[in-house]
């Protein structure tokens, strides 16, 4: 517990200072974390006999550095506003696609459908997922919006964790994740809507144009999300049979295990903001 308490204290330090650091710090950060995410996930389905195509996935990663570093640096913005258009979005996807079909083509003694597939997704859980994190902060009050991502996330773990260890009885997911419960997830979800609502008072000094009332709705839609994003998480390593995707934070695993409910989060704060709110 001990050694646990102090990497998470080392780890919540380092996140205070790159998401209080220019954009590019950020964009740079989520690149290196995508790139170990990446790692993590291809080590896993690899422990259950796939073959990962690593070398696409880790390319895919660049994604995020022209998403998070490439628009900040001044000279290439109008560049990225061009190639952020969706038909070149989509011709990116097409093309990725080609590759992974020419794989199976040409490599079809040494890859299949499965391993096509497992690529693929892969990308799709890691890239695309992580890419919302820089374009949250990218909003116009994105610094302040950021921090509902990690709120969500870390409140409703926490809140999940104490109010399953005093009242949790009721066995929630047993063949995925044996010690979660009714009455956790119950009490996740509350948490995650009473912070985000202090929160939402907080900041409100601020961006004042946002009523009271997004920040209750926003905390319970996180507090929902997260736990499917750690229940996904869990029924992956369940499936390839690990504990944990890695060693990189001693007590609490690897990226994936860290970051798993932030995953899917930083898609809701940025579509409910993006779509609702602005």
């Amino acid at each position: 517990m001990k050694v646990r308490l102090i990497s998470g204290m080392i780890g919540f330090i380092l996140l205070v200072a790159v998401v209080l650091s220019p954009q590019v710090v950020l964009g740079v950060s989520v690149f290196v974390l995508a790139v170990l995410a990446m790692h993590e996930f291809y080590s896993a389905v690899s422990n259950a006999g796939y073959k990962p195509v690593g070398i696409i996935g880790y390319a895919a990663c660049l994604l995020l550095l022209w998403i998070g570093v490439i628009p900040y640096t001044g000279a290439t913005a109008d560049a990225f506003n061009v190639l952020a258009h969706p038909k070149y979005i989509a011709f990116g996807v097409f093309i990725v696609l080609l590759v992974l079909l020419a794989i199976i083509i040409f490599m079809h003694d040494r890859y299949n459908l499965n391993d096509i597939s497992i690529t693929a997704f892969g990308i799709l859980y890691i890239v695309f997922l992580f890419s919302f994190l820089p374009l949250t902060r990218s909003l116009d009050g994105g610094s302040f919006f950021i921090w509902l991502i990690f709120i969500g996330a870390w409140v409703t773990d926490t809140f999940a964790y104490f109010t399953g260890m005093a009242i949790g009885k009721t066995k929630l997911l047993p063949a995925i994740s044996p010690k979660k419960t009714l009455e956790g997830s119950v009490g996740g979800i509350i948490g995650c809507v009473l912070i985000t609502a202090v929160y939402g008072l907080l900041i409100n000094r601020h961006l004042n144009y946002i009523p009271f009332y997004h920040y209750l709705l926003l905390g319970a839609i996180n507090g929902i999300v997260s736990q499917l994003g750690d229940w996904a998480a869990s029924a992956i390593k369940r499936y390839v049979g690990i504990k944990d995707y890695g060693r990189i934070m001693p007590g609490h695993g690897g990226v994936l295990d860290r970051f798993d409910s932030i995953l899917f989060i930083a898609p809701v704060v940025y579509f409910y903001i993006d779509f609702i709110i602005l």
